[in-house]
């Protein structure tokens, strides 16, 4: 036989099947740790939030209000002032609501409805002056704003917080400088637009039945050529119109504003529905009358009203 072939025997621990190696361990298992019965897991208790105190509540509700109170003089336009309006009234009635349903100290009771109350006539108030901007009863940011500064629900507030102060209690609460409504007006006859005077024709506006002043516009290819002011009640002349076609506008209203050239209260724009002709001869010149009555346009010929942003500015 060739070759010598020794044998040796594995450990007892150890077998092999088929090349595989598998090996057994000896020795002690491990045993679970018993669990006592009076062991137990600990108890996690989370504290009721503590209510806020009158206080806190007052702060709270009346703070984006006097927030939204100091954009209103910030606005550059109607729609910028609508706008913070409309934030205004959001936290009027936010604040309102919150108050009726707060936690109010025995003493302080009958301020808080008073509050709260006074911020629901805030809101209401809002919504009409919403309506009055609309219907051009105010037509310029000026005269809007003044009469926002106006409404009796910031004077209600106000006076509400006069008694929650003496019942212990304060907030910060500012009604800002809003301006005033006015009346300007300038001297009948007065030119708006001077233009070139050096013409013959002459135009008389008598707007002795008018229910406000007005200024009247000769316009030619849409722009402003002669404007001039006639006071409610008076009649007045412009001379030295030039030869031409004019388109004749007119706005009335209450309180001139010579800055921006319009009224700022109970405004409207109007167009006679027929334009005039001015032209002069060797022995002839044009003149025009026309008369306003006490609704701008029903005078002597017929008008149409136009929207503000197609009115050429005096």
């Amino acid at each position: 036989m060739p070759g010598t072939h020794t044998f040796r025997s594995l450990p007892p621990a150890a077998l092999l099947f088929g090349g595989v190696l598998l090996v057994t361990a000896c020795g002690s298992s491990a045993q679970p740790h018993p669990v006592r019965s009076g062991d137990a897991i600990g108890t996690v208790v989370t504290p009721s939030p503590t209510p806020p105190t009158y206080g806190e509540d007052l702060s709270t509700d009346v703070g984006p209000v006097n927030d939204a109170l100091a954009k209103l003089p910030q606005a550059g336009s109607l729609d910028d002032l609508n706008s913070s309006l409309d934030g205004l009234s959001s936290a009027a009635s936010t604040g309102s609501n919150d108050l009726m349903q707060a936690k109010v100290p025995d003493n302080v009771s009958d301020a808080n409805r008073q509050l709260y109350v006074a911020l629901q006539t805030l809101s209401s108030n809002i919504t009409a002056l919403k309506q009055d901007i609309s219907g051009s009863k105010y037509c310029a940011t000026s005269s809007a704003l003044a009469a926002a500064g106006g409404m009796q629900g910031l004077k209600d507030i106000q006076t509400a917080l006069q008694a929650v102060t003496g019942d212990g209690y304060s907030t910060t609460f500012t009604v800002p400088n809003t301006g005033q409504l006015q009346q300007r007006s300038l001297g009948n006859g007065s030119a708006v637009r001077q233009g070139d005077n050096s013409g013959n024709g002459e135009m008389t506006v008598d707007n002795s039945n008018g229910d406000g002043d007005a200024v009247i516009t000769l316009a030619s290819n849409g722009q402003a050529a002669y404007s001039f002011y006639v006071d409610k009640g008076q009649t007045a002349k412009m001379n030295g119109i030039r030869d031409g076609h004019y388109d004749i506008f007119f706005t009335g209203g209450v309180d001139w504003d010579s800055g921006t050239k319009q009224f700022t209260q109970n405004c409207n724009f109007s167009k006679f529905d027929q334009g005039n002709d001015f032209t002069t001869t060797s022995t002839t010149y044009s003149t025009l009358t026309i008369t306003l009555k006490a609704s701008f346009g029903q005078g002597n010929a017929s008008t149409s009203d136009v929207p503000p942003g197609q009115y050429p500015t005096p």
